[in-house]
């Protein structure tokens, strides 16, 4: 396969699941996995697309956003959204860099993929149970979520730094069982996507851009186009979706994809 064609096909992967609770990261290394690609240069052209998926959750959002920053010296509500942004995201920052060295053990694990695909599964169940039983939303916008229930919800989002546990899974099914609404809770995971993976995007060019050359641009330009392009439909249309159908289609979908995996992996043809 070309590498522009991989190219596509990875930002294509990322930007639609990036911000559904299915694990971009765990669809992204089954799909490196599928097509045998090298560990370099694909593992960076990885994240470095991530920027194109957050973004596209910029742009959306960017006029409620915007509001926030020009408001943040004089309205006290748009500092206490930036600060549970910010305590949403510390548990994660801090847990991701104390916990580098086991995180990469995780990863570096020769049954990564049946991992990822036994998380697929797992995570697919308890998000069809959450989905129903979760208890009456008490907080009901994205924007406006106390700071306690803005911590919790970043407690939660630690599970995702383990392979095929969504990022956004985690803080939606965190955010449901605190009692907050499933749009809102789908909201506040699109806000704690930003500094979460503009950090990850961060810290991965800093350890990885000499090993990027010129050759290089042309693929990551265009997996970094077809993800932002991807992510802007699925945060466009996410919440209307959510709204009208639940979680239930995308547990469903993790529980396809984690059994389709092990069967690819164990009974290959």
């Amino acid at each position: 396969m070309p590498e522009w064609l991989i190219a596509i096909v990875l930002g294509l992967i990322e930007g639609l699941t990036e911000f559904i609770p299915v694990s971009s990261t765990g669809h992204l290394l089954l799909a490196a996995k599928a097509m045998s690609l090298p560990a370099t240069p694909w593992d960076t052209f990885v994240v470095l697309i991530q920027l194109g998926a957050v973004l596209a959750v910029v742009a959306l959002y960017f006029q409620r956003l915007w509001g926030v920053v020009v408001g943040l010296p004089t309205k006290p509500e748009a500092r206490r959204f930036a600060l549970s942004v910010v305590i949403g995201c510390i548990p994660a920052f801090a847990a991701g860099l104390a916990l580098h060295g086991v995180i990469k053990h995780f990863f570096e694990n020769p049954f990564l993929p049946q991992v990822i695909c036994v998380s697929l599964i797992i995570g697919g169940i308890l998000l069809l149970i959450v989905d129903k039983k979760a208890p009456p939303a008490r907080e009901h916008d994205g924007m406006k979520l106390s700071l306690k229930t803005a911590f919790l919800i970043g407690l939660f989002q630690c599970l995702s730094l383990l392979p095929g546990v969504s990022r956004s899974g985690s803080t939606i099914v965190g955010s449901m069982l605190l009692g907050v609404e499933r749009k809102a809770a789908a909201e506040f995971s699109f806000f704690m996507a930003i500094p979460i993976m503009v950090g990850a995007f961060g810290l991965d060019l800093i350890k990885s851009y000499k090993d990027i050359d010129a050759s290089q641009f042309g693929i990551i330009a265009i997996g970094f186009v077809v993800s932002f392009l991807s992510g802007l439909v699925v945060v466009k249309y996410m919440i209307d979706f959510i709204g009208k159908r639940g979680f239930a289609p995308f547990a469903w979908w993790r529980i396809v994809a984690g059994v389709a995996g092990l069967a690819l992996i164990y009974f290959p043809r």
